[in-house]
């Protein structure tokens, strides 16, 4: 029939069969494929694509249990930037179909999300969506640090490390996630505030063996990032004196000295910037330069202990 009678006369066709028959899935399969096809090369701004769409709303009144037809709907819908109404749809789906069938939906609906440029309405399709598959969490983190929502991201992979039914759908162990965890919370520490980080640190170096040196790194690397610089130095010496392999050593040995050279180099810029206002000030001079002898003291004193840490 497709190749036989020109588009017009096929329509009809279709019109006066789906109007016999319609409850025929086949029938309206057919039609509405037959109907993409024709406009497809169309702009979407053709009154075709809204005529179309009207076409899947009659369909939908008799097949709105197949979730085929609304997956080819929001296609159309989503190829025409329509993305409140292509929302509304997607919602309908589920409203409409079992929840043995939602999960086909809920692929689709947050790759839409993703694309759409709207970081609101993908936050809420993506918390609807973990109640029903909590496992998607790393999909979810994953585009919330892409928007820079690092505290829930956080606060969401938290919570998924700590039940024991979690299962990584990308294939990575506990231990890698963990690390992954300390490494956000870390690097991001200003923007965490659902969270005591230390705790979760604390119990990834009693809960692993292995990369403790780097959960050292990252634990006194989230007080730089705080402004606590004491509490830093406290943190990388606790290390040091923990670890027990030399890997881990020297990956806290080598963070901790290049804290205490960037805190050297930090004063020493600060002190030439104020070397001009403080000329007629001998007792401030004094001060700062007492100051700089204590941080370089300190770098010496570590380095003069490396020996002795290492053969601990």
């Amino acid at each position: 029939m497709r190749g036989q009678a020109p588009f017009g006369q096929r329509k009809l066709l279709f019109e006066r069969a789906l109007k016999a028959l319609p409850g025929s899935y086949k029938l309206w399969h057919m039609y509405l494929r037959e109907r993409r096809d024709k406009i497809k090369r169309k702009c979407i701004t053709d009154p075709a694509y809204e005529s179309l769409n009207n076409t899947f709303e009659r369909a939908l009144v008799f097949m709105h249990k197949m979730p085929r037809i609304w997956l080819d709907y929001t296609k159309l819908l989503q190829l025409q930037r329509k993305v409140t109404k292509t929302r509304h749809v997607y919602d309908r789906a589920l409203r409409s179909l079992p929840i043995t069938q939602h999960d086909k939906i809920w692929r689709q609906y947050t790759a839409f999300v993703k694309q759409a440029n709207v970081p609101e309405m993908a936050c809420r399709v993506f918390r609807r969506f973990l109640k029903l598959d909590p496992d998607i969490v790393e999909e979810y983190t994953e585009f919330l640090g892409k928007h820079g929502q690092w505290n829930e991201a956080a606060t969401l992979m938290a919570e998924a490390l700590n039940r024991e039914s979690f299962v990584s759908k990308r294939g990575k162990s506990k231990h890698q996630l963990w690390l992954e965890l300390c490494d956000m919370c870390c690097k991001h520490a200003q923007q965490i505030t659902g969270l005591k980080v230390e705790p979760i640190v604390r119990g990834a170096l009693r809960r692993f063996t292995d990369d403790v040196g780097k959960l050292w790194v990252s634990l006194a690397d989230y007080f730089i990032r705080l402004g606590h610089f004491e509490k830093a130095r406290d943190i990388m010496e606790e290390g040091i004196n923990t670890v027990i392999t030399v890997r881990d050593f020297s990956m806290i040995f080598d963070a901790y000295t290049q804290f205490e050279e960037t805190m050297i180099s930090a004063k020493m810029q600060d002190d030439e910037g104020e070397e001009e206002a403080n000329k007629g000030d001998d007792d401030d001079l004094n001060i700062e330069g007492d100051d700089l002898e204590l941080r370089l003291a300190r770098l010496q004193y570590l380095l003069d202990r490396r020996a002795e840490l290492l053969c601990r």
